[in-house]
């Protein structure tokens, strides 16, 4: 009754299919079927573990898994049937065949056995290759099976990884099957794998909703795939984006049978591209457009205007001094001021000024951008001329110069602002900016806060500015700069008291006036080296004259405010007048009041710095800044200088005359010197020294000189006591006033005794 197992056999058919002796748990209550069962197994390459009761095997497989379960289906006590309904209820056993073992033509054994979860049946008999090969089977089942399994857990992680499910549409039926994933992207929660179409539409995005059914109309009556975004609300109303693909599926006769496709949750990749193109066309501070998103909105602009036959304006603003408030309060600062100057101007533009432009999705209709640093530019589409445009531009610099607080204090700030005109002064994009920039540094070489409208004479001029501002840069290093000296005279005395060192540029054969050459270096920021070059010489030209012989004369050099904010001023004073052995006094430094009241904190710092080491501090141009009464009693100043726009009406305008009396009123009371600057006349004259101010300087005395004509007027101060002439205007003698070539004015002795003039 037995089978012999052939010598050739298992092993082979297990090394061909790669597989390790599988693991059989026999359970049988009968002691010699059991026996000859398991003995027949083991020969055909099983391992078997056997058990002879439904409870004895529960018991096992608690801490085991084997790979093939053969149950005996009549057992006592707890049947077969019992017992697979047992394993079954096992997580870990779920997948595990379960071969039933049952008697000859007993169908209601096969019956029971499926319906308690048996993978299969096989009636008992001594056919043992055929039970062995059916367990192969088995095995190899369920190795697929399982392979399966990972692959479709492989496949959700993946789909849940990249947030995509698929599904299918019947368009019958309209109802939706899917993955798992598929149903919870659009917000149905887990467990579910069906859908009606109109469950689904009530997650769409009511903006969206007509879109989506056009698509889906067309793509039914014409047979064509489908693709497209849609905003959906999911789980607590959030609002995803959601990418739908689908492929019809058509019958033999070409007849729509079924939609297949993906969907996939794009939200964060939207939101990532919407990242990136803001970060390529946005400015990351402000939030306005930059350079490259300002010329494209010029384009749309240039082809409206085309078709209306219109013009339009590009405006180019540049704040003024921004450096300063980096510098001296912060970049946090900085950054805040830009903001405001942003809001600013988009509050400032009005609807009738500009439009949005057809790609505008910025909230941004005025078409404001910032280019990079303190630059701004604002597109006008809407004037219909050029004196409508710089009305908008004169209420977009008051709007830029109202007050405004930054860490704590009040500030004050300006814009110079170029503009060009479409399509007067350029028919493209790049043409246009260019020439409203040209126009805005030439606000900035005429002395900032204030507009300029592109001409070609400024295209001419421009690369001249650029010319200049590269020469600067060699300037001192082919030591083109030298300095004169305008001399400041006690008119009681006649005596020069102090001279005023004034930076010349010697280029090329001739001097270029200062007016050229001090803004550009200003705004470059070349005027810091250059005005510790001019300390340097002052101070060597200090020692030559006293090696000269001659008595000892203060020498005012002026500082620019951009010099305050260097905490190594001090030292580079100190330095230089260590290395020449000149005395403190002997130096005098000018900042303009302006300029002091801009960068307050650090000139406190600067000045009480300086002042500590003996050096004189002067205020220039006092009268024509907004000079607080408290700061001023609290710094270490020497001497005011009246500006010269006070004195040249002086003869001319109450208001003026009062203003200097009042200047001098407060000298005197603080203790301070008083210079007047710019006296031209004799009539300010006298009427300075009817007011008590008696130290000038100004072309009526001298214009300013090269140090060898200083050293000529030195010397016969030395050996004369005072300047003759000076000694004579002061006994009123008769002099006449001419005017030089260049439109300023000298003066001409007549008398002998009044010696030459200088």
């Amino acid at each position: 009754m037995s089978e012999h197992l052939p010598e050739d056999g298992a092993a082979a058919v297990q090394a061909a299919e790669g597989l390790a002796q599988p693991l059989v748990l026999l359970v049988d209550d009968e002691p010699i079927g059991r026996m000859l069962t398991a003995f027949s197994m083991t020969q055909r390459g099983f391992r078997v573990h056997q058990v002879q009761s439904g409870a004895e095997a529960l018991s096992w497989l608690r801490t085991n898994l084997p790979d093939v379960v053969v149950l005996d289906a009549l057992m006592p006590v707890m049947d077969g049937f019992d017992v697979c309904a047992q394993i079954r209820s096992f997580k870990s056993l779920s997948h595990v065949p379960v071969l039933m073992l049952t008697g000859l033509n007993d169908e209601h054994s096969v019956t029971r056995a499926y319906e308690a979860g048996a993978t299969d049946f096989f009636v008992k008999s001594s056919s043992w290759t055929l039970l062995a090969e059916r367990l192969r089977y088995l095995l190899r089942a369920a190795r697929t099976r399982a392979e399966l399994e990972r692959s479709r857990a492989k496949l959700a992680r993946a789909q849940s990884i990249a947030r995509m499910g698929s599904f299918e549409l019947n368009p019958e039926s309209m109802m939706l099957t899917g993955s798992e994933e598929s149903f919870r992207i659009v917000g149905f929660g887990a467990g579910l794998s069906c859908l009606s179409i109109g469950e689904f539409e009530s997650r769409i995005d009511p903006r969206d909703l007509t879109h989506y059914r056009d698509t889906m109309s067309r793509a039914a009556r014409e047979n064509i795939s489908v693709s497209m975004e849609l905003r959906m609300f999911v789980q607590s109303g959030q609002l995803r984006i959601i990418k739908i693909e689908a492929e019809p599926e058509l019958d033999a006769g070409g007849r729509l049978v079924n939609y297949a496709g993906v969907l996939q949750d794009i939200t964060e990749r939207k939101l990532a591209e919407e990242k990136i193109r803001q970060l390529a066309n946005y400015d990351a501070l402000t939030g306005l457009p930059n350079r490259r998103q300002f010329l494209s909105r010029i384009e749309l602009a240039l082809e409206r205007a085309r078709v209306r036959n219109s013009q339009f304006a590009v405006l180019f603003l540049d704040l003024d001094r921004f450096k300063q408030i980096n510098d001296t309060l912060g970049h946090a600062a900085g950054d805040e001021l830009l903001i405001e100057v942003a809001s600013r101007l988009k509050r400032s533009v009005r609807a009738s000024d500009s439009v949005a432009m057809a790609d505008d999705d910025s909230g941004n209709p005025s078409g404001v951008a910032r280019l990079g640093g303190d630059e701004f530019t604002v597109l006008l589409t809407e004037v219909k001329s050029q004196d409508d445009a710089i009305q908008v531009v004169e209420r977009l610099g008051r709007a830029i110069r109202e007050p405004l607080r930054l860490v704590g204090q009040e500030c004050f700030v300006s814009c110079s602002i170029g503009m060009a005109m479409y399509p007067h002064h350029g028919e493209d994009a790049p043409t246009l900016l260019r020439h409203a920039d040209t126009a805005m540094y030439a606000v900035k070489a005429s002395g900032r806060n204030g507009i300029q409208v592109w001409s070609e004479a400024l295209e001419r001029s421009s690369p001249a500015i650029i010319q200049i501002e590269t020469g600067l840069h060699k300037a001192i290093a082919r030591n083109e700069l030298i300095l004169h000296y305008q001399p400041q005279v006690d008119m009681a005395s006649g005596r020069i008291v102090g001279v005023e060192a004034l930076m010349r540029w010697q280029r090329e054969g001739r001097l270029v006036p200062p007016g050229e050459f001090i803004p550009v270096a200003e705004e470059s920021g070349l005027i810091v080296p250059m005005g510790e070059w001019a300390i340097e010489e002052a101070c060597r030209a200090g020692r030559r004259w006293l090696d000269a012989g001659m008595e000892p004369v203060p020498i005012a050099v002026n500082i620019a405010s951009q010099h305050m904010q260097h905490a190594n001023l001090s030292s580079v004073v100190q330095g230089a007048l260590t290395r020449e052995r000149l005395r403190p006094e002997l130096l005098e430094l000018e900042l303009t009041e302006t300029g002091f009241m801009k960068e307050i904190a650090a000139s406190l710092t600067q000045l009480n710095a300086l002042r500590s080491q003996g050096i004189e501090v002067a205020i220039d141009d006092f009268g024509t800044g907004y000079s607080s009464l408290a700061y001023l009693t609290r710094l270490p100043l020497s001497k005011l200088k009246i500006d010269r726009s006070f004195v040249d009406s002086l003869d001319k305008k109450n208001e003026d005359r009062a203003v200097v009396t009042a200047i001098i009123a407060l000298a005197r009371s603080l203790k301070l010197r008083v210079v007047a600057e710019g006296v031209e006349t004799r009539a300010q004259m006298e009427a300075l020294m009817a007011h008590g101010c008696t130290i000038m300087q100004g072309y009526l005395l001298s214009k300013p000189l090269p140090e060898a004509q200083v050293l000529e007027l030195l010397e016969r101060q030395k050996n004369f006591g005072a300047e003759p002439r000076w000694q004579a205007m002061r006994a009123c003698e008769e002099f006449h006033l001419t005017a030089s070539a260049d439109g300023a004015m000298k003066q001409q002795a007549v008398p002998a005794t009044a010696g030459t003039a200088h």
